[in-house]
């Protein structure tokens, strides 16, 4: 009888927020526990664990992915980047000061994964219509607002490119 050895960890390198990253990892490792637990980055926060509220937002290769459910070793060979990746304290990114400037943080649980979401939106479409920036967000769900400061604060980033 052939016994196929289980592998407990497993390498894995990929880009995180501009620098190479290397780690071991076991197979079933979530995308979300690596970054939060392992490499300190917080801004993704866990919710729901099924791919439902948004708040784990991470951009793969520019793609908004749920961290809670996508495999760490699928990042293998991957880009990443989380919120604490879009700016520095010195400089913010155009969306995070659209963000501040519509009062579209309140307290804030959602705030990461809304201006990832966005990023991507606005990558793909730089000139979304209201109607395009909330089907973008469908997949983020905010308990505080109504909305309409996230979706003006985007619009606006838009407009100002």
């Amino acid at each position: 009888m052939n016994v196929i050895p289980i592998r407990s960890s497993c390498s894995i390198r990929f880009t995180l927020n501009g620098r190479p990253v290397e780690l071991d990892v076991r197979p079933e490792a979530l995308l979300l526990d690596v970054l939060r637990d392992r490499l300190q980055l917080k801004g993704a926060k866990r919710s729901c664990d099924m791919q439902v509220c948004g708040a784990c937002t991470v951009l793969l290769d520019g793609a908004p992915v749920s961290a809670c459910t996508f495999l760490a070793v699928e990042a293998d060979g991957r880009e990443i980047v989380t919120v604490e990746g879009l700016g520095t304290a010195e400089r913010l990114d155009p969306l995070q000061e659209a963000f501040i400037d519509h009062a579209a943080v309140q307290c804030g649980f959602c705030t990461a994964g809304m201006l990832l979401t966005a990023k991507a939106l606005l990558a793909e479409d730089p000139a979304p219509t209201r109607q395009r920036v909330v089907h973008y967000l469908r997949g983020n769900l905010c308990r505080c607002t109504g909305y309409r400061k996230i979706v003006e604060a985007i619009l606006a980033c838009a407009h100002e490119r």
